[in-house]
């Protein structure tokens, strides 16, 4: 598989990496494949797609324990990304960014994925009671200390991750200033796909004019683009998506057109090409330090994911989405 870097450190991973939490967190059934989530991280790591990308709150913590099992046999193969910065609690999600509490959090994280050292340490939400500083500077330490190998930023959109058109990733622009000041940023993680290419705006030439690697999270657009959903596909209550409103059936049958694109191009590329391929391809295609991070929990799909790393849109292709209908149903 293609390497990407990811930083000015040179770390370099395969440009299709694979996103565990469906493995253990947000997606039915999402507890009850343990032994299909251990394939599927085996099948990923032998097609190069080497990125590892976790979180101590999936599950929590079962997400980290999982890939440890894994880790526990094949770390020289893996790149290790996990994050800190949000607790689950009872009723609701709360941030933590105390330098405490960080150092605390990467201790156990290491102990959960069975490492000595974690690859990318991302700070999945900013405290808003705790200076952004403080945190970042807590997370700089632990690379000092040599427990973590480089720091990134999970990005979040205006209004809380509200579709807001010009401006959505004002303040995360805002904080990745200030970060950087106090230690360098290695990768930024932002939702990035052919429904949802907000980041392109601002965020990614960000990122490209630095050196930072770009984790493009959602690339499937939570499995929509993959064509093998049907409006009216009924959600269990703990799927994000049972309250996500492009998965109203309305919205999933408006969005239709979109697939359909995805699929006119992935027939001029052959039988076996699929709308997936096609859509993770378009992420690709997007800049050299763009990694997709498609989530599953699937061993045929991180295999299929994987093989789109291979193929190549053409000018034509890359026009045609250009054209395709806007997404429609937002957070607003």
């Amino acid at each position: 598989m293609e390497r990407r870097t990811i930083g000015a450190g040179g770390l370099a991973v395969g440009a299709v990496g694979l996103g565990c939490m469906p493995m253990s967190w947000a997606y039915s059934g999402s507890r009850q494949r343990g032994d299909e989530s251990l394939r599927t991280v085996h099948r990923a790591l032998d097609l190069g797609s080497d990125l590892l990308d976790t979180a101590d709150m999936y599950g929590p913590f079962t997400n980290e324990l999982l890939l440890g099992r894994v880790l526990k046999e094949r770390r020289r193969e893996a790149f290790v990304s996990t994050k800190v910065g949000l607790l689950v609690g009872e009723q609701h999600i709360v941030a933590n960014g105390r330098p405490g509490y960080v150092r605390r959090a990467c201790d156990a994280s290491l102990r959960r994925l069975q490492t000595d050292v974690i690859d990318l340490y991302q700070l999945h939400r900013a405290d808003p009671e705790v200076p952004v500083e403080e945190t970042w500077g807590a997370m700089a330490d632990l690379v000092r200390a040599g427990k973590v190998r480089a720091l990134g930023l999970c990005a979040v959109g205006a209004r809380g991750g509200r579709r807001s058109g010009a401006g959505l990733y004002d303040a995360t622009l805002r904080q990745l200033q200030r970060i950087q000041q106090v230690f360098p940023v290695s990768a930024v993680q932002a939702e990035l796909s052919v429904w949802s290419p907000e980041a392109l705006r601002a965020l990614l030439p960000w990122c490209e004019a630095r050196g930072v690697g770009f984790l493009a999270a959602m690339p499937l657009g939570n499995g929509f683009l993959t064509g093998t959903l049907t409006p009216g596909e009924g959600f269990e209550p703990d799927d994000v998506r049972a309250r996500h409103p492009r998965f109203t059936a309305e919205m999933m049958a408006a969005n239709q057109p979109i697939v359909a694109g995805l699929r006119r191009i992935a027939r001029r590329h052959g039988e076996d090409v699929t709308p997936a391929q096609v859509a993770l391809a378009w992420v690709l295609a997007q800049g050299r330090h763009v990694i997709a991070l498609p989530g599953t929990k699937r061993e045929g799909w991180a295999a299929e994911n994987a093989a789109a790393a291979g193929l190549r849109l053409t000018a034509e292709d890359l026009a045609e989405v250009s054209r395709l209908p806007a997404a429609q149903g937002s957070w607003d």
